[in-house]
Protein backbone atom coordinates (compact mmCIF):
# COMPACT_ATOMS: atom_id res chain seq x y z
CA UNK A 1 0.00 0.00 0.00
CA UNK A 2 1.47 3.10 -1.13
CA UNK A 3 1.44 6.87 1.49
CA UNK A 4 -0.64 9.24 0.15
CA UNK A 5 0.79 12.89 0.31
CA UNK A 6 -1.84 15.16 -0.34
CA UNK A 7 -1.23 17.60 -2.91
CA UNK A 8 -1.73 21.25 -1.76
CA UNK A 9 -3.85 22.43 -4.71
CA UNK A 10 -6.61 19.44 -4.00
CA UNK A 11 -6.83 20.30 -0.38
CA UNK A 12 -9.96 22.34 -0.01
CA UNK A 13 -9.09 24.56 3.18
CA UNK A 14 -12.26 26.04 5.17
CA UNK A 15 -12.57 28.96 7.17
CA UNK A 16 -14.23 28.49 11.10
CA UNK A 17 -15.16 30.82 13.64
CA UNK A 18 -15.18 29.42 17.59
CA UNK A 19 -16.20 31.67 19.93
CA UNK A 20 -14.40 31.82 23.40
CA UNK A 21 -16.45 33.37 25.94
CA UNK A 22 -17.02 31.62 28.65
CA UNK A 23 -14.73 28.83 28.15
CA UNK A 24 -11.68 27.96 29.46
CA UNK A 25 -7.94 28.77 27.40
CA UNK A 26 -6.83 24.94 27.31
CA UNK A 27 -10.21 23.79 26.00
CA UNK A 28 -10.26 26.39 23.26
CA UNK A 29 -6.58 25.84 22.58
CA UNK A 30 -6.71 22.12 21.76
CA UNK A 31 -9.15 22.23 19.68
CA UNK A 32 -7.89 25.11 17.67
CA UNK A 33 -4.44 23.73 17.49
CA UNK A 34 -6.33 20.23 16.33
CA UNK A 35 -8.16 22.21 13.18
CA UNK A 36 -4.87 24.42 12.46
CA UNK A 37 -2.74 21.19 12.37
CA UNK A 38 -5.46 19.39 10.15
CA UNK A 39 -5.80 16.12 12.59
CA UNK A 40 -9.73 16.03 11.74
CA UNK A 41 -8.98 15.35 8.28
CA UNK A 42 -8.47 11.89 6.75
CA UNK A 43 -5.29 12.94 5.16
CA UNK A 44 -3.79 14.14 7.95
CA UNK A 45 -0.05 14.35 7.31
CA UNK A 46 2.41 15.69 10.08
CA UNK A 47 5.17 17.14 7.77
CA UNK A 48 2.90 19.37 5.51
CA UNK A 49 0.11 22.16 6.12
CA UNK A 50 -2.84 20.36 5.54
CA UNK A 51 -4.90 22.24 8.14
CA UNK A 52 -7.86 25.20 8.32
CA UNK A 53 -7.67 28.65 9.09
CA UNK A 54 -9.31 29.16 12.28
CA UNK A 55 -10.94 32.43 13.84
CA UNK A 56 -11.36 32.67 17.43
CA UNK A 57 -13.80 35.68 18.68
CA UNK A 58 -14.71 36.90 22.26
CA UNK A 59 -10.86 36.06 23.70
CA UNK A 60 -11.24 38.75 26.22
CA UNK A 61 -13.89 36.61 28.10
CA UNK A 62 -12.14 33.65 28.23
CA UNK A 63 -11.72 31.92 31.63
CA UNK A 64 -9.18 29.53 33.61
CA UNK A 65 -10.27 27.20 36.17
CA UNK A 66 -9.36 27.26 40.00
CA UNK A 67 -7.06 29.82 41.13
CA UNK A 68 -4.74 30.24 38.05
CA UNK A 69 -6.35 33.77 37.81
CA UNK A 70 -3.59 34.88 40.27
CA UNK A 71 -1.20 32.10 39.61
CA UNK A 72 -0.81 31.21 35.84
CA UNK A 73 2.54 33.82 35.05
CA UNK A 74 3.36 35.25 32.13
CA UNK A 75 6.95 36.46 31.61
CA UNK A 76 8.96 38.69 29.36
CA UNK A 77 12.52 39.77 29.03
CA UNK A 78 13.72 42.91 28.01
CA UNK A 79 17.52 41.53 27.47
CA UNK A 80 18.86 43.54 29.87
CA UNK A 81 20.14 42.68 33.48
CA UNK A 82 17.04 42.80 35.31
CA UNK A 83 14.99 43.19 32.58
CA UNK A 84 12.39 40.19 33.94
CA UNK A 85 8.58 41.08 33.71
CA UNK A 86 5.67 39.03 34.88
CA UNK A 87 2.38 39.23 34.75
CA UNK A 88 -0.58 36.91 36.28
CA UNK A 89 -3.35 36.28 33.94
CA UNK A 90 -5.35 38.87 35.37
CA UNK A 91 -2.98 41.05 34.67
CA UNK A 92 -2.69 39.69 31.05
CA UNK A 93 -6.29 39.94 30.37
CA UNK A 94 -6.47 43.67 31.18
CA UNK A 95 -3.33 44.72 29.04
CA UNK A 96 -3.42 42.28 26.04
CA UNK A 97 -6.65 39.76 26.54
CA UNK A 98 -5.66 38.50 23.20
CA UNK A 99 -2.31 37.16 24.24
CA UNK A 100 -2.82 34.33 26.46
CA UNK A 101 -5.03 32.15 23.82
CA UNK A 102 -2.54 32.73 21.43
CA UNK A 103 0.22 31.46 23.67
CA UNK A 104 -1.68 28.36 24.38
CA UNK A 105 -2.16 27.68 20.80
CA UNK A 106 1.02 28.30 19.78
CA UNK A 107 2.23 26.02 22.72
CA UNK A 108 0.50 23.34 21.34
CA UNK A 109 2.05 23.51 18.02
CA UNK A 110 5.19 22.14 16.19
CA UNK A 111 8.43 24.06 16.96
CA UNK A 112 9.46 24.41 13.64
CA UNK A 113 9.00 26.35 10.64
CA UNK A 114 5.62 24.39 10.31
CA UNK A 115 4.38 25.70 13.52
CA UNK A 116 5.19 28.94 12.76
CA UNK A 117 3.08 28.93 9.11
CA UNK A 118 -0.13 27.24 10.84
CA UNK A 119 0.71 29.76 13.63
CA UNK A 120 -0.38 32.63 11.06
CA UNK A 121 -3.94 30.66 9.69
CA UNK A 122 -5.32 32.00 12.77
CA UNK A 123 -7.04 34.95 13.92
CA UNK A 124 -7.84 36.16 17.27
CA UNK A 125 -10.11 39.04 18.17
CA UNK A 126 -11.02 40.34 21.64
CA UNK A 127 -14.43 41.14 20.88
CA UNK A 128 -17.20 39.56 19.02
CA UNK A 129 -16.31 41.20 15.58
CA UNK A 130 -14.05 39.85 12.91
CA UNK A 131 -13.27 40.77 9.01
CA UNK A 132 -13.08 37.88 7.38
CA UNK A 133 -17.06 37.53 6.36
CA UNK A 134 -15.83 37.35 2.92
CA UNK A 135 -14.60 34.40 3.35
CA UNK A 136 -17.92 32.59 4.82
CA UNK A 137 -16.59 30.88 7.81
CA UNK A 138 -18.54 28.26 9.57
CA UNK A 139 -19.19 27.75 13.51
CA UNK A 140 -16.64 25.04 15.28
CA UNK A 141 -18.65 23.56 18.34
CA UNK A 142 -16.04 23.15 21.01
Amino acid sequence: MKTIHPDYKTIERKWYVVDAAGKTVGHVATNVAHVLRGKHRPHFTPDREVGDFVIVVNADQVNVTGRKAEQKMYYRHSGYLGGLKSFNFRQMMQRNPIYPVEHAVKGMLPKNKLGRKLFKNMKVYAGPEHPHVAQKPEKLEI
